[in-house]
């Protein structure tokens, strides 16, 4: 039987498809569909392009680099294998998801969200009599643009130095600066809760030792968590982002060391939080600091595309300085949904 995918002409132009990624356009060209109930069933568009060219790009029996360059076709490929290895490495303990509400995916640098401009008439629960106004909940847009940042690494290797290093190997390297990326793209995130994206919505900063959280400061106890977690209605505090020193503090809590937290953790990893809340520590997080955030209803995470590579440069083996880069930015949604505590 053939195979379309052995026809298919691979060019550098297909990574300059508007509006469309490489991955995209081959797979417009060579369809997943039509291999239902093929051997090539489960494999996508990429993979099977792996599989005309005979690249093998993990475990012990991987190729080397040089591979992808012996022939002008099979060398389009490189560009897409390191965009896919250094999504992999911003995918490892990616911790974006747990405290994003929403992705938007916006084509431009300059993004305006909205937001709901609610006092505290509007929130309250009233009852409606018969021909009465209903309450309204005004949805605004923001007042101040959110600004896109480009966050990224150069790659810097000679094509010598690396052609006859196994992918599997090449793959680490890339997967890490991919973690990088992602850790940028964090800081990021924590930075816009705690001062806002710009439209004068920084969250409200608690301390140990104020009147509303209580305790000395530079130490932190269950009922010091417990006021902070209070401040948090109408919204649930679901989700704790906690600096290490401060994630010490929280785990030796008497609260926190019951059996049944500690068979979780010691079987899962994931500590037992009697605020019924996800405990997360980031080293990313200033020291002494935690934010606590409704996940639903606190951030909004905008980008720009897929991992951009600079695929000429990688096509042509000029390694020296290829940038890989990706876009995003962070917009508030509800500025009460997110609050810092410094201990």
């Amino acid at each position: 039987m053939a195979y379309n995918f052995n026809e298919i002409r691979l060019e550098k132009g297909m990574y300059s498809e508007r509006g469309k990624t490489f991955e995209q356009t081959l797979e417009a060209l060579d369809p997943n569909e039509n291999y239902k109930g093929t051997p090539y069933e489960g494999l996508d568009a990429f993979q099977r392009q792996l599989k005309r060219f005979d690249i093998k790009v993990r475990g012990a029996g991987s190729d080397v680099v040089e591979k992808f360059f012996s022939t002008s076709e099979s060398a389009v490929l490189f560009p897409e294998y390191v965009s896919r290895s250094v999504k992999a490495g911003m995918e490892e303990g990616n911790i974006l998801p747990s405290i994003t509400a929403t992705v938007t995916r916006f084509d431009g640098m300059d993004y305006r969200s909205i937001y709901s401009a609610a006092t505290e008439d509007d929130k309250s629960l009233r009852y409606v009599g018969e021909g009465a106004a209903i309450p309204q909940t005004e949805v605004k847009a923001s007042d101040h643009l959110v600004s896109l940042k480009k966050r990224g690494r150069m790659l810097v290797a000679s094509y010598e130095a690396i052609r006859f290093q196994r992918l599997d190997l090449f793959s680490v390297m890339l997967r890490q600066i991919g973690n990088q990326i992602m850790r940028m793209h964090l800081e990021d995130a924590i930075d816009v809760i705690k001062n806002g994206d710009g439209n004068s919505n920084s969250a409200a900063t608690y301390a140990v030792g104020d009147s509303t959280i209580g305790g000395t400061a530079g130490t932190l106890s269950y009922g010091e968590l417990l006021n902070f977690w209070n401040t948090f209605d109408p919204y649930t505090m679901n989700t704790l982002l906690a600096a290490p020193d401060v994630m010490m503090k929280i785990l030796k809590c008497s609260e926190f060391q019951n059996p049944l937290s500690g068979l979780n953790f010691q079987g899962t990893g994931e500590p037992g939080n009697p605020l019924g809340a996800k405990l997360i520590r980031c080293s990313a997080m200033p020291a002494g600091s935690v934010i606590g955030l409704d996940k639903g209803y606190a951030l909004e995470m905008v980008t720009a595309g897929d991992v951009n590579v600079e695929y000429d440069r990688l096509i042509d083996r000029q390694l020296e300085r290829a940038a890989i880069t990706s876009i995003s930015g962070f917009a508030k949604l509800y500025t009460e949904a997110s609050k810092v505590l410094n201990v």
